[in-house]
C-alpha cells in the first residue's frame, strides 16, 4: 500500500493536533493544580481563628481560643453543600475517636443560624459547629482556601502550625495520615 501525497500532510496535521492536545491537557492539570490546590494560611491567620468567637447554632458561643494546644480538625461547611454533607459522618466518628488524644473538631458554618438549626434536626453532628454565615469564606480564604470553595477542612497542630488542607470533600484516611497516632 501506497501512501498518496494528500495523505501524508493530513498525517502530519493529525499529529500536531494530537501534540498539541497533549501539551494543552498537560498544561490544564498543571494550571488546575495550582488554582484549585488550597494556599498556605496567611500571616496571623491561625490566631485569627484563635481569637475567634462565633455564634454556635442553638445558641451561645464557640470559643475557638479554648482550642489552642490542641491538634484541631476546622472544616468549613455548609447545609446546601452536598460534599460537606456526606462527610459529617466521619468527621463525626473521627472526632469520637481521636477526642482521647488531645484532638478537637468544630465545623464552622458557612449559613445563617437558622439554617444550621433546621438542618441538625435532621443530621447529628457529635462535635462542636459554628455560625460563620457567609462572611466564614473570608476566614476560610485567610486560610489558604483562594477559591471560598466548600468544604475546606485544615488540621492544625498543637503549636499552631497548618498540617493539612484540604478544598473538597474529606475522607477518614486523608485525616487519619496527618492526626496523632496515640
Amino acid at each position: 500500500m501506497t501512501t498518496s501525497a494528500s495523505t501524508a500532510p493530513r498525517r502530519s496535521r493529525l499529529w500536531l493536533w494530537i501534540v498539541l492536545a497533549v501539551i494543552a491537557a498537560v498544561a490544564g492539570a498543571l494550571a488546575s493544580h495550582s488554582v484549585f490546590s488550597p494556599k498556605p494560611a496567611a500571616d496571623g491567620a491561625v490566631e485569627a481563628l484563635y481569637q475567634a468567637k462565633l455564634p454556635a447554632p442553638g445558641g451561645g458561643d464557640v470559643d475557638l481560643g479554648k482550642l489552642r494546644g490542641k491538634t484541631l480538625v476546622v472544616n468549613f461547611w455548609a447545609p446546601w453543600c452536598g460534599p460537606c454533607v456526606e462527610e459529617m459522618p466521619e468527621l463525626t466518628a473521627l472526632h469520637k475517636e481521636y477526642t482521647p488524644r488531645n484532638v478537637e473538631f468544630v465545623g464552622i458554618g458557612i449559613d445563617s443560624a437558622k439554617n444550621i438549626e433546621q438542618f441538625l434536626q435532621k443530621v447529628p453532628v457529635a462535635y462542636p459547629l459554628a455560625v460563620a454565615g457567609f462572611q466564614g469564606t473570608e476566614l476560610a480564604r485567610s486560610l489558604g482556601n483562594a477559591q471560598g470553595g466548600l468544604p475546606f477542612t485544615l488540621v492544625i497542630a498543637p503549636d499552631g502550625a497548618v498540617k493539612f488542607s484540604k478544598l473538597g470533600r474529606v475522607h477518614m484516611e486523608e485525616l487519619r495520615a496527618v492526626l496523632p497516632k496515640s
